[in-house]
């Protein structure tokens, strides 16, 4: 349940959003009730161990960008002008190796940038062990993201692992907006002006963000056709960025759709559903109908039809069936034709 619905539904109540259990209880309850898109909980599944390997990933860059910055900041107090640009473990080495301290100040400092050394050294293992775990899970997913230019194990297992289900997005129009590439229109008048979004899941935009920037770098590659024409028509280098993160959302969005297709198709035998021999017996159990009974079942109707009751019988001879006073007398054999006629009993 997304915290800002049930917030909503706090102030629309009492006029204000604190809470306290009972009310955030009853006001989560209202709002699942009351909404059409609240999801469906789900058990995890194999997008769960994509996610989790990701974050990983994205954890241990933070902790080696850290790292590094630290590093630089001891080198600077040791070297002059200190190092310039990226560096790595190996290179930190090479540039302590020679240097010898002038006191106890300096000794601190070089211990200090020696560990810190070891440390990035470190972290880049981890690195590197985690991006392999990640990769295997990418295989094991035996999705097609990785068809496409740009797309690595890292960015398919942070994109399979922020989407979950596909089948909550109705269109790839839903999916831009979610994902932060669809512009936002801005339009005054008869002006018609759209600006960048910074809306959506930024894990996601970053992924597609990757993905149009390593497209761009290689000229060999149809994003960078699509760049190109895009600055062709006057657009800035932002605009024409932008508009490649669009197309690289819906390539995305195709490539999810496809892929929970293929996986709905091997779970049904035969490629189409409602094959499965229990899925049979379900449908054919008079306790598991699909769509409900049609006719109503033996109960409702009498199995043997109930006996006529007989007729009461005339309390006057004028009340008895046959021609009135006027009509002719019949003939003798009719008249004993009728005569033999069984009487209903009494």
């Amino acid at each position: 349940m997304p915290p800002k619905l049930a917030a909503r539904v706090r102030l629309l109540a009492t006029g204000n959003v604190s809470k306290n259990d009972p009310d955030d209880a009853r006001s989560v309850a209202v709002a699942a009730l009351r909404s059409a898109d609240v999801r469906e909980a789900r058990r995890d599944d194999h997008a769960a161990v994509l996610k989790v390997w990701s974050k990983r990933y994205r954890d241990l860059g933070r902790a080696r960008t850290q790292v590094a910055c630290r590093l630089h900041q001891v080198l600077c107090e040791l070297i002059p002008g200190g190092v310039p640009g990226q560096i790595t473990a190996g290179q930190a080495a090479r540039i302590l190796e020679p240097v010898t301290p002038a006191g106890a100040v300096d000794a601190a400092r070089w211990e200090l940038a020696a560990e810190l050394t070891e440390d990035l050294r470190g972290v880049d293992a981890r690195i590197r062990e985690t991006r392999t775990k990640a990769a295997a899970a990418v295989r094991a997913a035996g999705t097609s993201l990785t068809g496409l230019f740009g797309v690595g194990p890292v960015i398919a297992a942070a994109v399979i692992g922020d989407v979950r289900h596909v089948s909550r997005f109705p269109g790839r129009d839903r999916f831009a907006a979610c994902n932060g590439t669809a512009p936002i229109e801005v339009s005054s008048g008869g002006r018609k002006a759209c600006r960048l979004s910074r809306r959506g899941n930024r894990r996601l935009n970053h992924a597609i963000h990757m993905v149009a920037v390593t497209q761009i770098r290689c000229r060999h590659t149809k994003g960078r056709a699509y760049y190109d024409k895009k600055l062709a028509e006057g657009k800035t280098p932002k605009e024409a960025l932008r508009a490649l993160k669009r197309q690289i959302s819906d390539a995305i969005f195709a490539c999810l759709q496809e892929d929970a297709r293929r996986a709905a198709a091997a779970k049904s035998p035969g490629g189409q559903p409602g094959n499965h021999p229990a899925t049979r017996a379900a449908g054919s159990h008079p306790d598991h109908r699909l769509f409900g009974q049609a006719t109503p079942g033996p109960a409702a109707q009498p199995t043997t039809p109930a006996a006529p009751s007989p007729a009461p019988l005339p309390s006057r001879a004028s009340d008895w069936p046959g021609p009135g006073p006027g009509a002719a007398r019949p003939r003798s054999g009719a008249r004993r034709a009728s005569s033999t006629r069984p009487r209903a009993s009494r």
